[in-house]
């Protein structure tokens, strides 16, 4: 039980890891995201599959993963923080599509 509790904190950790080299390097996401409730969401993520699952899961395969995860949350919400001008512009710009 011990082996897997390891494995479990390594995979926190490389998730971690991944994590805060994606909010350092992006400006969305440094506004946008609090680090500690990204990491404590992933946590969820890998809770739901085995620690060893995620160890097959190559890095760059696994940033990508936690890549567009942190799109969806930094951007979800947006349209909520528009001015009624700005939401009047949106909703013209969508029409015009």
């Amino acid at each position: 039980m011990q082996e897997i509790s390891q494995e479990r904190d390594i995979a926190i950790a490389r998730i971690s890891g991944i994590v805060e080299k994606l909010i350092a390097g992006n400006t969305l996401y440094k506004e946008r995201l609090d680090k500690e409730v990204m990491i404590q969401n992933l946590v969820r993520f890998v809770d739901k599959f085995s620690p060893e699952y995620l160890k097959t899961i190559p890095d760059d395969e696994l940033t990508n993963i936690i890549d567009s995860i942190s799109v969806i949350e930094a951007v979800s919400g947006t349209l909520n923080d528009l001015t009624p001008e700005q939401m009047k512009m949106f909703d013209e710009a969508v029409e015009g599509r």
